[in-house]
């Protein structure tokens, strides 16, 4: 049986390895990053069951980070740990989404039980119902799953580095996507070259989408993009 493979995020070196060996010692796989960018990067390009961020971190911090790793994958199960006490933090954290918030200090049986109930709970949840793959933008019928964009009963095939930018900005409708997230998000890279691509993918989406004039992708200067869908 496959293990459960954890990413751990925690700035604290004594406390991120301590948890490390512990979850180990129970049977998991960890993956562990030091800092916000650092974890992304890592849940990025590997599969995860869980994902434990700290969230008082330098350079990226746990609730940026569980935005990002959400906009990837959002069943991702995610359990803050946090020195704070604080009502409103814990709210923040659940607003975003999160399955558990643990205060820090915690003992390594309470955060050991609270995994294990959070997997029994994704893994009851996932029998019963399956990911979306299928979105309404205006007039156009996307199928992310099989790569189809349908228009009036005529069907446009899409590569798969297509339907990943357009499921990202489907998710993220009417906000403003940052250029090296949705870089980071789709091609794992953000060089000049990647960026030049994305480029020519945004127009090849404007051009498929092009039929229905309430949709708008627009550049947004010094940011990135914004895709709007009027009503």
């Amino acid at each position: 049986m496959e293990k459960i493979k954890i990413l751990l995020v925690e700035d604290d070196h004594n406390l991120g390895n301590l948890l490390k060996e512990y979850l180990e010692a129970k049977g998991y796989s960890i993956v562990l990053g030091v800092d916000g960018k650092q974890g992304y990067d890592l849940f990025a390009k590997d599969k995860f069951n869980i994902c434990i961020l700290d969230v008082m971190m330098p350079i990226k911090d746990g609730y940026t980070l569980a935005k990002e790793i959400r906009a990837i994958d959002v069943n991702i199960p995610i359990v803050f740990l946090t020195a704070k006490s604080m009502k409103e933090d814990t709210i923040e954290g659940f607003n975003l989404g999160a399955d558990d918030y643990i205060t820090k200090p915690f003992s390594m049986e309470e955060l050991l039980m609270r995994i294990k109930a959070i997997l029994r709970r994704t893994e009851n949840k996932t029998t019963k119902t399956t990911v979306q793959a299928e979105f309404k933008i205006g007039k156009y019928n996307f199928d992310y799953k099989h790569q189809t964009l349908t228009f009036n009963n005529i069907q446009q095939k899409l590569t798969t580095k297509e339907s990943e930018l357009l499921k990202l900005l489907c998710i993220h409708v009417n906000e403003v996507i940052d250029r090296n997230f949705a870089l980071k998000t789709v091609w794992n890279d953000d060089n000049y070259f990647t960026g030049r691509s994305m480029d020519v993918y945004i127009a090849k989406l404007r051009k498929y989408l092009k039929e229905d004039p309430s949709i708008q992708l627009i550049n947004v200067h010094g940011k990135g993009f914004k895709f709007l869908i009027g009503k």
